[in-house]
């Protein structure tokens, strides 16, 4: 049979912003396809589905992704870089710092200690006094300071 088929490809392509090689045609409808002949024609085509484009084909990144991800967790000799300069220590003061401000928060506005006791905790904290959240915990319950037991 062979229908020429070319002018109207070329302004599917156009209509559908893709290639010409994308642009596919309902192997059943080639006759009402080949009688379109301007652009309105073709773009009543596309709304019926008689003319569409194929999807992109697209190179998958699954494998690069798992060598990526192998690369990474190989122990800590796979690690670069001092020990300090991974999370500097002020990084890290920060972190324990705002972690017990945050706790320390907490618990005052729980009602579970004083104004008087977070105050002289909070310049402890600020002291460096306590090693974590935990162990300022533990001093308060050690001391007493807590008015009633954590949940």
């Amino acid at each position: 049979m062979g229908l020429k088929l070319t002018l109207q490809k070329r302004l599917a392509a156009d209509l559908l912003e893709c290639g010409i090689h994308r642009v596919k045609f309902d192997p059943e409808k080639l006759e009402e396809v080949s009688e379109a002949i301007t652009r309105e024609d073709v773009r009543r085509l596309i709304k019926d589905g008689v003319i569409w484009k194929e999807q992109e084909k697209g190179v998958s990144r699954a494998r690069v992704r798992a060598r990526k991800s192998r690369r990474k967790s190989r122990g800590s000799g796979s690690r670069e870089g001092g020990k300090y300069s991974r999370i500097s220590k002020k990084e890290q003061w920060m972190m324990k710092v705002r972690a017990q401000r945050r706790r320390l928060k907490e618990l005052r506005d729980r009602g579970l200690i004083t104004k008087t006791t977070y105050r002289k905790v909070y310049m402890m904290v600020k002291a460096g006094a306590f090693k974590s959240v935990a162990a300022m915990i533990e001093y308060l319950a050690q001391n007493n300071l807590i008015r009633r037991p954590l949940l």
